[in-house]
């Protein structure tokens, strides 16, 4: 059997949450995400084309929450200053200084979200990168 070469219509990165409603409230009213599948106890939101993020109510999902957040949910952005100007406005958790990367061309930042999964908002500082 081969594997089929039909294009891939959809990504979504799933995250546990124990507190749902304020997950929820988090990535609509910070981040401006928009809720593009409403599954009950999973709530799909659209970053951009092709990719999602899905806030899964722990207690219902096929994984369960942990203290420990080995995941970024990293966000490329048209203007990483303008976001980092919002996001210290927001006094936002775990707000770190804006970073530049040269070895990889990018320009960014990170914050918590409500329940400590770190999220990462960069701009590239170079063609390709």
């Amino acid at each position: 059997m081969t594997r089929p070469d039909a294009p891939n219509e959809l990504a979504i990165t799933f995250l546990y949450y124990r507190d749902l409603p304020a997950a929820m409230a988090f990535y609509e009213d910070v981040l401006g995400l928009r809720l593009t599948i409403d599954q009950g106890f999973c709530k799909i939101y659209r970053i951009c084309p092709g990719a999602h993020v899905g806030l899964v109510d722990e207690t219902r999902g096929m994984n369960k929450w942990t203290a420990e957040k080995p995941v970024q949910l990293c966000i490329r952005v048209a203007d990483v200053d303008a976001w980092y100007g919002y996001a210290r406005a927001e006094a936002l958790d775990g707000l770190s200084d804006l970073f530049e990367n040269d070895q990889i061309g990018i320009r960014a930042f990170v914050f918590n979200d409500p329940e400590g999964y770190q999220i990462e908002i960069q701009s590239t500082t170079r063609a390709g990168a």
